[in-house]
């Protein structure tokens, strides 16, 4: 006779570990966040555990990012080894400073040796020096030296954003004994491209590419293979003139060498993907007048403060241009037609000057633009000025014409339109370069001098042809 056995329900997997985190254009789903935070206060580690393990390092920044303040602690502190420390590489450098200045130094310490050296780099250089030597004390010696090593590099140099895990070999050495040396060793590095060839004092001697190296036979001395012209680039450089590099070159890895050209490290390609976003976000910002480091988590005071300096030049140039209005006082009150008229002119010239200058910047910063091609490039955005300048001229002028129905007008509106936009299109290219020159930051300071110049010509040009075709005193 067959026997009942009770047969217990397999338990049901929470809906929170089946829902998709974004939505169909890849933006988090409301509801998941919620779920998320729900957990975090239930303090439900299994789940907890099981969501985070999933998710990619960008995602579970994201997911940070759109927590609160107070949960987003909570969470590391419970999810414990599960937790992802590079994901604190994901989110704003604000949001990376609250979580790491609230978590034990224990707590950082652990994560931080699962990273690879530059994400650990990365993740303590904002913290100050007191609370990275709070957290570096907390780490073995071996790993604690290699990391204070990046630290002492300059910011944004290569060095700070080099990986110190790498492999080297002897010149002496075959395929073979490499192969050998790749499979037995354990702690070889997440990712690599390249091998490298050092002396007995790591004085760098060549790369030999993986895909050379798996052709070769095994009995091939290694120093048959060695690419002794790869480029290498110095822990000093910075990260712009890195980034550069590997987009000249299309290189994929760059072995990183000290003064005495000793091999101290490597720079991958997602690296120098992070460098070219992080210039460009600078450069971009720059171009608007936000030269403070500015993230969307930080407060309404931080922001404010640092806008205020350049919003402070704006000002007084914004004076500077307005005066021009008043050398023409008694022209204005004679014929209203000039007040309503004249920030027309000066705006034209503002736009077109802006994507002149915008062009120039960019050329500038990628080393297009140089002593080589400059005067080609003054006289073909002047060209270009002119060219606009005459289209719009005529525009201007017969619209200028309908409105008020003075003929004159349209003549005069027209010759000042042409006037500023060919001194737009100098002042857009000319101002950079000149900033470039005596080394300030062409992206920060150009756009001010720029508007300030096609302000008062606009102004200048109009009002005074004005004077002189209507005989105005």
């Amino acid at each position: 006779m067959a026997e009942n056995f009770d047969v217990a329900e397999p338990a049901e997997a929470d809906p929170l570990a089946q829902m998709p985190m974004r939505d169909e254009e890849g933006q988090l789903r409301p509801e998941f966040v919620a779920g998320i935070t729900r957990a975090i206060h239930a303090a439900d580690r299994p789940l907890l555990c099981e969501v985070v393990a999933e998710l990619h390092e960008a995602d579970l920044g994201d997911l940070i990012a759109a927590l609160e303040p107070d949960d987003r602690v909570t969470l590391v502190e419970i999810t414990g080894t599960d937790f992802d420390f590079s994901a604190l590489n994901e989110v704003d450098e604000t949001v990376r400073e609250e979580i790491l200045e609230e978590l034990a130094p224990e707590t950082v310490a652990e994560g931080v040796r699962e990273l690879e050296s530059d994400d650990a780099v990365e993740l303590l250089q904002s913290l100050d020096e007191e609370d990275q030597e709070q957290i570096l004390e907390k780490l073995p010696a071996a790993e604690r030296a290699e990391i204070e090593r990046s630290l002492l590099y300059p910011e944004n140099s290569a060095g700070r954003r080099m990986q110190t895990a790498f492999i080297a070999v002897p010149l002496d050495w075959n395929v073979g004994q490499v192969i050998d040396y790749m499979r037995d060793t354990p702690d070889l590095p997440d990712r690599f491209y390249e091998i490298y060839v050092v002396d007995a004092e790591r004085h760098w001697l060549g790369a030999v590419s993986l895909d050379v190296l798996l052709r070769a036979r095994r009995p091939v001395p290694i120093k048959d293979l060695i690419d002794e012209d790869r480029r290498r680039v110095s822990a000093l450089e910075d990260q712009e003139e890195v980034a550069r590099m590997f987009g000249k070159y299309n290189l994929v890895a760059a072995p990183v060498v000290d003064t005495i050209d000793r091999l101290v490290g490597v720079i991958t390609i997602d690296d120098v993907v992070d460098m070219i976003e992080e210039e460009a976000d600078e450069d971009l910002k720059a171009l608007g007048g936000v030269t403070h480091p500015e993230e969307l988590s930080d407060t309404v005071w931080t922001i404010a403060r640092g806008r205020f300096n350049w919003l402070l030049v704006n000002l007084a140039t914004a004076f500077l241009a307005s005066s021009v209005l008043g050398l023409f006082e008694g022209q204005l009150e004679k014929m209203v037609a000039l007040a309503v008229l004249a920030p027309i002119v000066a705006s034209q010239g503002g736009n077109a000057a802006t994507q002149t200058m915008t062009v120039a910047v960019r050329a500038l910063a990628t080393r297009e633009l140089g002593a080589f091609n400059a005067m080609r490039v003054v006289l073909r955005e002047t060209m270009v000025g002119l060219v606009n300048g005459i289209a719009f001229a005529v525009i201007t002028g017969i619209a200028a014409v309908a409105w008020f129905k003075i003929p004159g007008l349209g003549i005069v509106i027209g010759l000042a339109i042409i006037c500023n936009l060919v001194a737009g299109a100098l002042g857009g290219i000319l101002i950079p370069m000149v900033l470039e020159r005596v080394r300030a930051d062409p992206a920060v300071a150009s756009g001010t001098f720029v508007t300030t110049v096609t302000d008062v010509v606009g102004f200048f040009s109009f009002l005074g042809i004005a004077t002189l075709w209507f005989g105005l005193k």
